[in-house]
């Protein structure tokens, strides 16, 4: 409605603008010395990679969505998008510009850079090297961004989202070259304008994103709230900022430690933003509440028991390459950092020996890390029944992920009763992630085909419409829990029901499918990244040569070429394996026998 209107009326804008009067900036204090000294002691490789990563950002080359680097050009064109050499005018109401288009591509590629995430690595790359090179770059290129970006004008003014996370980047990079006596007044005038643009931007869509979106946008609107009413010092919409915040975090956060999104992509930018907000408390003087707090440590310490012991975790959910805060070396998919971060935070303890996730506790935690003892937290089989997440470990480097819930609020991935199964540090039966919201091979990667279930004649567990809407939710009933099983039913509003029944046992795992409805066949899915090889009773996987697992069945087994995309635009190519079996009298029932090989 309100799009409708400014389009066919541009003057109505102005009734949903505010005025804005940015004070202060230094919002985000941090400790310098300390990340100065850790970064001494970092591995030399991984001081390479960061002065690499911030080198070529200096000429316009970005790491996007955390591991694939375009081209921008030299000064970075900060309304092009690199795949498909297109450029959007800086000239063109926000309003005016579509979610998709097919010529201009992913807006989300355009935005990459905008979002600043790389003045991070500017930030960093200074830290090890000490060269003025890096404060250059981020000074010259701030100041292109406010010159090419008239509020409210051009892409980079349609997301506030995409507004918040840019000034978040921007005033925390300010403060590492600041520590540094780099601090002019023109840097200064850009980040107000920057914050000013941003500022209002979010003021003039959190009715949308607050009653329609209810997600990890939200979150990071309400930040942009805080940051902006405290930059206007205005005490009155800070204290309403904290009050949404700590609301809306009740909202997305169960008490078992799931999140709202169905996404640990997701889950995880939500806790780098609680981990900001956090931060800034001591100059906010307001924080979340203790009952809030709890449901954050709970989140992370979920996140921790379905890791593998190099700190990967499932690729449940949307997947579009988030790390808003790269202030580690780790590698995108180790999720150590943040989970060892926001424990230490709220609970004075380390989860991990030390390695180079920790790195994100001296950027958010004012604290020696020598002085935060270690207690690593023994991962066992669990289950978080809010958030419809069943895990069955069989140690430390071993364990089978399932997926039950009842949705109570938008999925985006039909993955009720998909497995995950890790054995020896391999995903051997993985999720298949995104790959791109704007493309056909990420559509497709979101279907029942995709996860690692079943699928009754064709027919999909929900129905999907365009990129995001989801339609006909289903449902979840009869869920039991022990440390050796589980057994649940998902009821498809499609015509049928799936009973999976999983078991736990000393050679690994048995899986009992029974299925009810209308139909003729049923095709059970086992995605994998591992050679496969069929045999009479039913299929084996290979890793590097060595069988690592093999699978009994009955039905017949087919084998065809499938993706999994562990980056956001980045796909490999992986095998499906196919178990097909016929249904009689409405009703299909299946077994495998999962054994897990010790090489």
């Amino acid at each position: 409605m309100k799009l409708k209107m400014m389009r066919k009326i541009p003057s109505t804008e102005k009734l949903f603008e505010k005025e804005v009067k940015i004070k202060r900036i230094d919002i985000f204090d941090i400790d310098v010395k300390r990340i100065e000294t850790f970064l001494r002691e970092i591995p030399n490789d991984k001081k390479l990679e960061v002065i690499n990563i911030a080198d070529k950002a200096i000429e316009g080359k970005i790491i996007a969505f955390s591991s694939t680097e375009l081209d921008y050009g030299n000064p970075i064109n900060w309304h092009y998008n690199p795949n498909t050499k297109v450029e959007v005018s800086n000239t063109i109401k926000w309003y005016r510009i579509p979610d998709f288009d097919p010529k201009r591509g992913d807006i989300k590629i355009i935005w990459e850079a905008s979002r600043f995430t790389h003045f991070i690595y500017f930030a960093r790359a200074y830290l090890i090297t000490k060269e003025k090179k890096y404060y250059k770059a981020f000074s010259e290129q701030l100041n292109s961004w406010i010159k090419e970006n008239s509020y409210s004008y051009g892409v980079n003014y349609k997301c506030g989202q995409e507004s918040t996370l840019r000034m978040i980047n921007a005033l925390m990079t300010y403060s590492v070259f600041k520590s540094y006596g780099f601090d002019n007044q023109t840097d200064k005038d850009n980040l107000r304008k920057l914050v000013e643009g941003s500022y209002k931007k979010v003021l003039s869509n959190f009715f949308y994103t607050h009653k329609c979106i209810k997600n990890n946008h939200t979150l990071s609107e309400i930040t942009g709230l805080i940051i902006g009413a405290w930059c206007s010092d205005n005490k009155i919409k800070l204290k309403k900022a904290y009050c949404l915040l700590n609301k809306e975090i009740k909202k997305q956060f169960s008490n078992d430690g799931g999140y709202i999104q169905n996404s640990f992509n997701y889950q995880r930018l939500a806790l780098q933003l609680m981990e900001f907000n956090l931060k800034i408390s001591d100059k906010t003087k307001l924080s979340l509440t203790k009952e809030n707090q709890n449901l954050i440590k709970n989140s992370a310490q979920m996140m921790y028991q379905l890791q593998n012991e190099a700190g990967d975790i499932p690729n449940r959910g949307a997947n579009d390459g988030a790390l808003i805060f790269p202030v580690t070396s780790c590698n995108y998919r180790d999720f150590r950092s943040v989970i060892n971060s926001i424990n230490c935070i709220l609970e004075n303890e380390r989860l991990y020996q030390s390695g180079i996730y920790d790195e994100e506790i001296l950027w958010f935690l004012d604290k020696k890390i020598e002085n935060i003892p270690v207690k690593p937290i023994k991962r066992t089989s669990k289950a978080y029944s809010e958030a419809g997440i069943f895990s069955l470990r069989s140690n430390e480097d071993t364990f089978l992920m399932t997926i039950l819930k009842n949705n109570k609020t938008r999925p985006s991935h039909m993955d009720q009763l998909h497995i995950d199964l890790w054995h020896k540090g391999i995903n051997i039966f993985c999720d298949n992630g995104s790959y791109s919201y704007a493309d056909q091979i990420g559509k497709k990667l979101a279907l029942t085909s995709s996860h690692n279930t079943v699928k009754v004649n064709g027919v999909e567990q929900m129905n999907k419409k365009g990129a995001f809407l989801v339609t006909n939710w289903s449902k979840c009933k009869d869920v039991t829990f022990t440390h050796n099983s589980f057994r649940g039913t998902m009821i498809s509003k499609n015509g049928y029901q799936h009973t999976r029944t999983i078991k736990k046992n000393k050679l690994g795992y048995s899986i009992t499918d029974n299925i009810m409805g209308d139909g003729e066949f049923c095709e059970f899915y086992f995605h994998t990244p591992c050679d496969v090889k069929r045999n009479s009773s039913g299929f084996e996987l290979y890793h590097e040569g060595d069988i690592i697992c093999s699978v009994t069945t009955k039905g017949d087994v087919e084998v065809r070429k499938a993706y999994k995309s562990l980056y956001y635009l980045k796909k490999e190519e992986i095998s499906c394996v196919t178990v097909k079996d016929i249904m009689s009298d409405n009703n299909c029932s299946m077994k495998f026998d999962i054994e897990l090989k010790h090489p």
